[in-house]
């Protein structure tokens, strides 16, 4: 038996939902639009927590509270619970239904939906801690990963032997690096650490201090500018290396009949990936390019799980 294949998309598209909420909500600093955790004022909406969120406005019309940012909030906190559900879902029915080997995967999921639950409560309990919500993020580009791979693999031809499996095997262990990376840039507000390109403050190396960048037990707001500067110098250098490695595997790719459509439609992902790149340093990080990059990496991490399913062949 295997498991309801409208269920598992259905859920994997939701993950992905969930990642571009997510950005939105963080890029739009919505963050602590309810400052509390899981209700909003120890309420179940906002509408419900109305005159406290009036009050908290009237007090700091500049601060994080407001009801549009409290609707934001918790609306991402509705489709994350939601998403949670369903894993836990997929996780008894695969106890239920498939062999002991084949339930590793669904209880690894359900450990890590757990784990993202309080990661998120982490997030406004220690006021948007960057490690914490950093490692939010990538929890959460981790659980579309592992939904992917799910769905992919009952049903995923393998490529011919000789294919390359350990170069996609490693771009995607690259790509998890550099998603990790740019959730460390978001965390810190480090984008517009340097807002030219390719020089960085008119130089091709300015001052960095990398060792600051990446302490992890700061606060939000507590890294120096030069700190600032070294955590979006490596992620730059992280995206040339994505890029040169979509541009190796699609060349090794398009030589086997199977990876064609493969290898193009990584290059065409990479490429955009990296212009929207570009594109939130010269335009001074737009709020729909910002979160365009952010469904770029959930695309490109998307595009991975597929070549490596399908190079691995049928899961037994």
């Amino acid at each position: 038996m295997t498991l309801p294949r409208p269920l598992l998309l259905f859920t994997t598209g939701l993950a992905f939902a969930v990642i571009l909420l997510g950005a939105y909500v963080r890029l739009s600093d919505a963050g602590l639009g309810c400052p509390d955790w899981p209700g909003c004022y120890g309420q179940i909406s906002p509408w419900h927590a109305d005159t406290r969120i009036a009050d908290a406005h009237s007090a700091d019309p500049l601060g994080p509270v407001s009801h549009a940012k409290a609707w934001k909030e918790m609306l991402h906190r509705y489709l994350a619970g939601s998403l949670g559900l369903l894993i836990l879902a997929i996780a008894i029915l695969a106890w239920r239904r498939l062999p002991p080997a084949r339930r590793v995967l669904p209880g690894v999921l359900l450990a890590l939906v757990v784990f993202q639950a309080l990661l998120g409560m982490w997030t406004i309990t220690q006021q948007l801690k960057p490690m914490i919500v950093a490692a939010h993020l990538l929890g959460g580009m981790a659980t579309l990963a592992l939904l992917a791979w799910l769905l992919l693999r009952e049903r995923a031809p393998a490529f011919p032997v000789g294919a390359p499996l350990l170069l996609a095997r490693g771009l995607l262990l690259l790509v998890l690096l550099q998603i990790a990376l740019g959730g460390w840039v978001s965390a810190n507000y480090a984008a517009l650490a340097c807002s030219d390109f390719p020089t960085c403050q008119g130089a091709w190396w300015p001052q960095a201090d990398f060792a600051a960048g990446f302490s992890l037990q700061h606060s939000l707001g507590g890294l120096g500018a030069e700190a600032l500067t070294a955590i979006h110098l490596l992620h730059r250098l992280g995206a040339v290396l994505v890029l040169a490695g979509a541009l190796l595997l699609a060349a090794r790719l398009v030589r086997v009949p199977q990876g064609i459509g493969a290898g193009a439609c990584l290059l065409a992902i990479a490429i955009c990936q990296f212009l929207l790149g570009m594109a939130n340093v010269l335009l001074g990080l737009p709020l729909p390019v910002a979160v365009a990059h952010n469904a770029g990496a959930a695309a490109l991490l998307l595009c991975l799980v597929w070549v490596n399913v399908r190079f691995a062949g049928r899961s037994p």
